[in-house]
């Protein structure tokens, strides 16, 4: 996460990665505006490109060559990425509404979310066909449907409903990697059949007749079968019927048509055609407000006809950008107007290509070549990114090219000013009072003054035969994102109550916050104190006071107060190991390098999202579990690693313990982390404890020997289980949905050497 300097003066929000939010994303990174923060809003972190997909289908290239990382984009544009599922706007607050979190405010909004399959006027449709829209869930389609065929004895009939450029492309690009697949596992390539159905006389109707001609060879010589004028409506398992009463046997149907905008967007207000696509002006906003936006597929220009073509959504990237930047400046728009005439390169599966332009159609291998040298450099820009010294500008606030009211201008100068130190830097009370209005803390009886009560301090109660456990924890913020970079703050501020087999109470927070415009400072307070809450509220622990400031960076930690019996026996410590015990941890390693290869723009984004998923797993239950199974010792891993927690196990139990590193839990792209010497900054000084390993010489070498000083956020448990109850609390802490459990090493006697650890390759 890159460090905010100015305080943010406007939001724009992207719902959607597609073509023109990616280009737009590249425009901020190059060249920001001071003051302006970008959110984008997506379900996936990899958008894939349209132009690519036939050839990722056709197994000419591999997923990462096809697809965008919006994780890296954004993190290079300096912007927010959050990942979830929009569904409506709510333009009188100006807000986005999220199915999971908090709504999203925004100054400016733009829409690219491509089209969504329409099936519900085809009965049937939805149940059993596959949607090809919207693109970006293809990839888990497709590779289901590839899996199936694979898996299906004897003849497979694939039907393609649309026989437009997409629709054949698709068949031949399928049928290409079909057949190959077959040949490999020793089949027929002949097992599988093609047949294209066309709801109108011509295939490629929007395309030239000698195009068409060739693609009409193409198919005939490759035995797809094409039914003409053959509209499909009405599908039924393993079976589709027409308009004219036929009806014809399907294995798999592949749904490549009739698309139209998503059904939320009925609710917004916003004026649509009868497909449910957003009528926008020439300047891309949208007739109904000037605050939206619209571009790509989604977006149906008043005054231009064209196709709905991944080469429209490009082009509009740079004007969509440049009228986001006059939008935020208070400055007159300027006017898109759509070419007239483009050239569609189209694939046949096999490196062979047919470029189409108006009356002009030729074909040829060298066609592929120059189709595919065109796709690699259009993704290289999104790929590659040049160094820069510093990706934000160092004009002050209050010369950007923002408009502001009155008010917020006073603000703004405000924000920029010295800062005050002491009680002077804590957030404004109205802004406090504000952003935590919509919380709602768990209530505990056992909670005598809490959050909601005027005074200088909680107080709680300790019920009798109950002993408190404290603890405390407090970082700055590693991702974009307030709202989740919350819910792992609690959750690793709750950690050392879980380890201790305590069951958590109350917790105060403290936090800091940029400054910035006071509706901005709120939205970051309540996104963030809202994911710390949810988790909280499941742990049964009351938020019940706390204190926030300003800050350069986003932080946040809380003080933790837990219960547990008052009898020393039954407190899970970390002394206490046995020899002959195994060790166990319960969630996989390599946090540490990951987020820093995340700040370096290094780290893929579905690496990122595996781990932020492990990092809010509570480890709640996973304790609970333990004590069942009768663990001598616990801990949860945190700052000081693998070896760091082991090494404070050793000393105090008395013994001295193995580690086999090839059976480490280890996070994907861990690996490909440290191989690249990215570290956390903690790293060096977490493996000055290398002192601790026995045989440390002879296993620097091994691929996972750095994670084991790699500091974790977060992390799981590390517990010594005896032997004889290890695979029972094994299957049962996966069971509980701690998957990556397992077995790490062992504890043994104390030995002669001062090095307590022994690592096992």
């Amino acid at each position: 996460m890159q460090a905010v300097e100015q305080p943010i003066l406007r939001d724009i929000v992207l719902i959607g990665g597609g073509h023109s939010h990616v280009v737009v994303l590249k425009s901020f990174a190059m060249k920001p505006i001071p003051g302006v923060r970008v959110t984008v809003i997506c379900t996936d972190t990899h958008t894939p490109y349209s132009g690519m997909l036939p050839g990722y289908v056709a197994g000419h290239y591999d997923y990462d060559e096809v697809h965008i990382d919006l994780s890296r984009l954004a993190a290079y544009a300096g912007a927010r990425l959050y990942r979830d599922e929009v569904i409506g706007i709510d333009r009188a607050n100006k807000k986005v509404l999220c199915r999971q979190r908090p709504p999203v405010p925004y100054d400016h909004l733009s829409i690219n979310i491509g089209s969504t399959p329409q099936l519900k006027p085809v009965p049937g449709a939805a149940e059993h066909a596959v949607a090809v829209k919207p693109i970006r869930q293809f990839n888990e389609r497709w590779l289901s449907l590839l899996e199936r065929v694979k898996q299906h004895q004897g003849k497979t009939t694939i039907a393609i409903v649309g026989a437009g450029a997409a629709g054949v492309e698709l068949a031949l690009a399928m049928q290409f990697r079909l057949r190959n697949e077959l040949v490999a596992l020793g089949r027929n390539a002949d097992d599988v059949s093609f047949q294209v159905f066309s709801s109108t006389a011509e295939i490629l109707p929007t395309h030239n007749a000698r195009v068409r001609r060739r693609f009409e060879q193409v198919l005939a010589e490759r035995g797809v079968r094409v039914h003409r004028g053959a509209a499909v409506d009405r599908v039924a398992e393993r079976q589709l019927m027409t308009a004219s009463g036929e009806t014809f046997a399907a294995d798999e149907i592949v749904w490549v048509t009739s698309a139209g905008g998503a059904a939320w967007l009925e609710q917004t207000g916003l004026s649509r055609d009868e497909n449910g696509f957003i009528y926008v002006s020439d300047t891309l906003q949208t007739v109904t407000d000037p605050n939206v936006f619209a571009a790509g597929d989604i977006a149906h220009m008043t005054n231009y006809t064209f196709e709905k073509a991944g080469v429209f959504a490009v082009r509009m990237g740079p004007p969509l950008a440049e009228n986001l930047r006059r939008a935020v400046a208070g400055v007159a728009l300027e006017p898109y107007r759509p070419q007239t005439h483009w050239l569609a390169l189209i694939s046949t599966g096999d490196k062979y290509a047919v470029a189409s332009r108006d009356w002009l159609g030729f074909w040829g291998a060298w066609v592929w070549r120059w189709k595919d040298w065109i796709d690699r450099r259009f993704m290289t820009k999104f790929q590659t990114f040049p160094a820069m010294t510093d990706n934000a500008s160092s004009t002050p606030p209050a010369q950007s090219a923002v408009a502001l009211t009155q008010e917020e201008s006073l603000q703004a100068i405000s924000a920029i000013a010295m800062r005050c130190g002491g009680c002077g830097a804590k957030v404004g009370a109205t802004v406090l009072s504000r952003a935590l209005s919509n919380l709602h803390p768990v209530q505990r009886d056992d909670v005598i003054i809490g959050l909601n009560d005027p005074d200088d301090a909680a107080v709680v109660r300790v019920p009798p035969g109950k002993a408190m456990v404290h603890s405390v924890d407090f970082f700055r913020s590693f991702i974009d994102d307030p709202y989740i970079f919350g819910k792992v703050a609690a959750n690793h501020a709750l950690g050392d109550i879980w380890a201790m087999g305590a069951e958590a109470q109350t917790a105060t927070a403290i936090a800091t916050v940029p400054s910035g415009l006071e509706s901005k400072v709120e939205d970051v307070l309540m996104q963030m104190m809202t994911g710390a809450v949810e988790v909280l509220n499941e742990a049964n622990c009351a938020l019940i006071g706390g204190h926030t400031g300003e800050g350069k960076e986003l932080a946040l930690g809380f003080a933790v107060n837990g219960l547990i019996d008052d009898d020393p026996a039954k407190i899970m410590r970390k002394g206490g190991m046995r020899p002959g015990d195994v060790l166990l941890l319960t969630k996989p390693i390599g946090t540490g390098t990951l987020f820093a290869a995340h700040a370096r723009f290094a780290a893929k984004g579905r690496w990122i999202d595996a781990a932020l998923k492990s990092m809010v797993v509570s480890n709640r239950n996973a304790a609970r579990c333990l004590a069942e199974f009768g663990a001598t010792a616990c801990t949860d891993l945190t700052g000081f690693g693998l070896l760091g927690h082991l090494v404070e196990m050793t000393r105090p139990s008395g013994i001295d313990a193995e580690i086999n590193l090839s059976q480490l839990p280890v996070l994907d792209g861990a690996e490909v982390c440290v191989a690249m010497g990215i570290v956390s900054s903690l790293q060096s000084a977490n493996v000055r404890l290398r002192r601790a390993i026995r045989n440390q010489g002879a296993m620097v070498t091994h691929p996972r020997y750095p994670l084991i000083f790699d500091p974790q956020t977060a992390g799981g448990l590390l517990a010594s289980v005896p032997a004889d109850h290890a695979d029972a609390c094994i299957k049962a802490l996966r069971d509980l949905g701690y998957v990556h459990t397992c077995v790490i090493g062992k504890v043994v006697a104390q030995g002669d050497a001062l090095e307590p650890i022994t690592l096992i390759a």
